[in-house]
């Protein structure tokens, strides 16, 4: 009992991709044919910021690139997950009659009701306004002896949903974390994939040792907020990882910058001190005074007058598209070549032999 869908062509995206107000596809196919079955076995949550006006879904399975399917958004209007015999026509088709005014279980029950499929489907819809509907056919149903459980909540501004669960339970901690989060001053994105790891944690999609997936996707409607005339500001498709929920966390950690997604620390040790006599040696760091002396008080620090020395450096060398204080490998082997070239090399490596021996 999962999900599938029928497509002529398939495009696949490679590890995981993050837009953030930049140029992608067009999400919502223009047509589908009759092709090789894709079958997805998922879980999801769909929701909706009060506050912000946001709108999204997240969702996470055991094929790959789910986001190429079942999630979908449109900024101002709703969000939609369709699973279970996914028919992605469902996405459009939703989102449209919201658009036209209808609520979301007046758009659900007239596309299931159209649909010959219905019993196979399972699906997820929220407004704007946070009303929410769900369908689960009765195709979804019948194996839960052998541990394929099917299980759908909703609550304020959100509906989750999941087939082929290990236990019940996985939904109902996807919901419990998101109700839990309401109120906070936190980005809907992030909600959104904290609630998704709950249900993950929970034991998530009873299918063990396949290929797992995970996206979310966020519109906002706010005028600035997205660089896109569709208003998305959030699409990370994680298209296949051996955890792909914690690869999604990490993903939208980093690119937000969210602290704690690296370790912070002053750099010191006995590699800031011979990059210290280096640049010395060249005339960026303390140009015409005296050599360094290795106990000085800092010298092994990474302080504020060797990252100026750095950056001036790098501007000689034209290399003005890196983050300031930027020492790297090429760098390194600049500066060596720079000192060959004034034939000081190796006085150089006399100077520091002292501070790269091994001495343990």
């Amino acid at each position: 009992m999962g999900v599938r869908m029928f497509a002529r062509s398939w495009l696949v995206g490679v590890g995981a991709a993050l837009v953030l107000g930049t140029p992608a596809a067009a999400q919502e196919p223009l047509a589908w044919g009759d092709g090789p079955e894709i079958t997805f076995h998922t879980f999801s949550i769909v929701a909706t910021d009060p506050r912000t006006g946001e709108t999204g879904v997240t969702v996470t399975t055991r094929n790959p690139c789910v986001g190429n399917a079942v999630p979908w958004v449109r900024a101002g209007v709703g969000a939609v997950a369709t699973q279970g015999g996914t028919r992605v026509e469902y996405g459009k088709d939703l989102l449209d009659l919201l658009e036209q005014g209808l609520s979301p279980q007046e758009a659900l029950d007239k596309v299931v009701a159209a649909d010959q499929g219905r019993e196979s489907r399972q699906a997820g819809v929220i407004d704007v306004k946070g009303r929410s509907a769900q369908w689960t056919g009765k195709g979804q149903y019948g194996n839960e002896a052998n541990g394929d459980h099917v299980n759908m909540r909703t609550g304020p501004n959100f509906a989750a949903q999941g087939n082929s669960l290990l236990v019940p339970a996985v939904i109902d901690s996807v919901a419990a974390v998101f109700q839990r989060s309401e109120g906070s001053h936190r980005h809907l994105a992030d909600r959104l994939i904290e609630a998704l790891n709950a249900g993950h944690l929970m034991g998530g999609d009873g299918r063990h040792g396949e290929t797992q997936s995970a996206a979310v996707l966020v519109a906002d409607p706010r005028p600035g907020m997205s660089r896109r005339p569709d208003g998305q500001t959030v699409f990370i498709n994680v298209c296949e990882a051996p955890d792909p929920v914690a690869e999604m966390r990490r993903i939208y950690d980093t690119s937000t910058e969210t602290l704690g997604f690296r370790e912070l620390s002053e750099e010191i040790g006995g590699d800031v001190y011979q990059l210290k006599v280096i640049l010395h040696e060249l005339g960026y760091f303390r140009p015409g005074g005296p050599d360094l002396d290795p106990r000085e008080k800092e010298m092994n620090a990474y302080t504020p007058e060797a990252m100026d020395a750095v950056n001036r450096f790098r501007t000689e060398q034209r290399w003005n598209t890196t983050v300031p204080g930027l020492v790297d490998r090429r760098m390194v082997e600049r500066l060596w070549q720079r000192l060959g070239e004034k034939g000081r090399a190796e006085a150089v490596r006399e100077k520091l032999m002292g501070s790269v021996r091994l001495g343990r």
